[in-house]
């Protein structure tokens, strides 16, 4: 759900301010649990240490925010801080051509950097060398930077390196024997301090914690582990999907036509008295001898039936297929009704924004029919009238293209759209059991599968799956009462192979943030839904 349009429902329904799961929020506070005594330990480090810091954490723990924040209770007026990326640039030559840019050197080398490093000394300033994405360093610009931590006598730069945890595997085959840097490993959150850093997110959009119950928190804590950056993604897909199950529950009442009563009786009088005419017509007493029964002939189009004694003005059509009676959409109208949670929730908004097929998109939709004739007409042959029928009044004359004729022979119809519909109803069935919960029970708890996406339509899921193919699955679970649909992808025995295997999924699949849980989650979830 990443549309304009998805993001204004997103925040008018629940009267936020922003959104407060975003990666860059108005107004951010640093979080201070789990993290504040890190950010106190390398500014202590950096003062008395001689050594390479590293900060290490998996995707999504912090290590960026934890970074600004670092750069920002620094005191600018002693300490230069330079932020290198290792994206793009991981060798030797492309991170010292950064530094150099960024202390005015001429020359992109450890030599001519180490002595600006000197001449900021004597006049008072430190340097503070931050490298982001570190883990995407090669090994020559890991050594230049071990170089430049090692620095000379009078003087060197402080240097931080912010990365996976792969990263220290890289920097024990450097450093050999010898102690040349330090690692702090970020944690993860408490389920307490979850809960706390939701508030907090929450308080600053002008809402607070009581959107969530205590077992949604549970749930986000659990498929998160812990780390913040999860715990955006999961809090706001909760969020929206709960919107778009309430929204729905809202709309689906009212899914009959709005008009006014008055209308709908003035409408429905004109319809009756165009088919008492008809029946009145001249000629009409030689229906029985055309050998077609009064029913057949007495049948009418959508949306020009009688209303029933018990229905409350609204017809009562069937949909091929189904048992479950549903009001009739608009008068004259006869095509099918098509629902989409989304398109309900936010005018236009689909599941599709987020590259999963449409429910019902390609399925085929059902058709509508109604076989009731009009009140007051009996089954037998129709009687000889015993008078000349009188003119028909003007209204009735607009009503003329209702015919009777053409709607002889229409019993056959019901039968065929049923068994049209019969067969889509076939085919969910099998991708399901072949997708179900069995799978997921045979694996190990301690593997890990990578969370694709959660919808409230099985359809959606299922030809999500079908599409990708490969090792695409999907289950149920329950979310506020209503059953989700979550897919998931491949299994792998450790989080570092299931986050190898996000970078190599399509550019389509990955636009939706996917993330590593492990099976254990999925097979308490799947216990619960039963």
């Amino acid at each position: 759900m990443t549309s304009l349009h998805a993001d204004e429902a997103f925040l008018g329904h629940y009267q936020l301010s922003h959104d407060p799961f975003a990666p860059r929020v108005p107004g951010f506070k640093f979080f201070p649990a789990q993290r504040k005594p890190v950010l106190g330990q390398l500014h202590h480090l950096a003062r008395y240490s001689q050594l390479l810091l590293v900060v290490t954490g998996p995707q999504g723990s912090g290590k960026t925010l934890l970074r600004q924040a670092l750069v920002a209770s620094t005191n600018k007026q002693s300490v230069q801080s330079v932020v290198v990326s290792a994206r793009g640039a991981g060798d030797a030559a492309g991170v010292l051509r950064q530094v150099a840019q960024a202390l005015n050197v001429a020359q992109a080398e450890i030599g001519a950097i180490l002595a600006q490093v000197v001449q900021l000394a004597l006049t008072g300033q430190e340097v503070y060398l931050l490298v982001d994405d570190a883990e995407q360093l090669d090994e020559s610009a890991l050594e230049a930077l071990l170089a430049l931590a090692a620095g000379a006598p009078e003087g060197r730069p402080h240097v931080f390196l912010f990365g996976e945890s792969s990263l220290i595997a890289q920097l024990e085959a450097l450093s050999l024997e010898e102690e040349r840097f330090h690692v702090i490993e970020l944690q993860p959150y408490t389920e307490e301090e979850t809960r706390e850093y939701l508030d907090q997110r929450l308080e600053g959009a002008g809402r607070g914690i009581e959107l969530f119950t205590a077992d949604q928190i549970s749930d986000i804590h659990e498929s998160s582990d812990g780390w913040p950056g999860t715990i955006n993604q999961v809090a706001r897909d909760a969020m929206i999907e709960a919107m778009i199950a309430s929204r729905s529950a809202v709309k689906r009442p009212s899914m009959g036509f709005n008009m006014p009563k008055k209308h709908v009786l003035a409408i429905s009088a004109v319809v009756v008295v165009a088919v008492v005419a008809a029946w009145l017509m001249p000629g009409r007493s030689k229906a029985p001898t055309t050998g077609a029964p009064a029913n057949e002939q007495a049948q009418l189009p959508l949306g020009q039936g009688t209303p029933q004694p018990n229905s409350g003005g609204a017809p009562a059509v069937e949909f091929a297929g189904n048992s479950q009676p549903m009001p009739l959409p608009l008068v004259g109208n006869s095509q099918p009704v098509m629902r989409g949670p989304l398109a309900e929730a936010a005018g236009g908004i689909t599941e599709g924004d987020d590259g999963v097929p449409v429910e019902g998109s390609s399925a085929t939709p059902p058709t509508v029919t109604t076989t009731a004739p009009p009140a007051g007409l009996s089954a037998g042959p129709a009687p000889t009238p015993a008078a000349k029928p009188a003119p028909a009044p003007t209204q009735v004359a607009t009503a003329k293209p209702v015919p009777v004729a053409p709607a002889v022979k229409p019993a056959p119809a019901p039968a065929k759209p049923a068994a049209a519909a019969a067969k889509p109803a076939e085919k969910p069935t099998t991708v399901a059991k072949a997708a179900g919960g069995t799978w997921y029970a045979g694996q190990a708890s301690g593997n890990y599968v990578v969370q694709i996406l959660g919808t409230s339509s099985e359809s959606a899921a299922q030809n999500f799956v079908k599409e990708q193919g490969g090792e695409y699955r999907y289950f149920k679970k329950v979310l506020n009462g209503k059953p989700l649909y979550v897919i998931t992808y491949g299994s792998f025995a450790n989080r570092d192979a299931a986050l190898s295997a996000i970078k190599a999924l399509p550019a389509k699949v990955q636009a939706g943030k996917p993330w590593p849980r492990t099976v254990a989650s999925v097979q308490q979830e799947l216990a619960t839904a039963r």
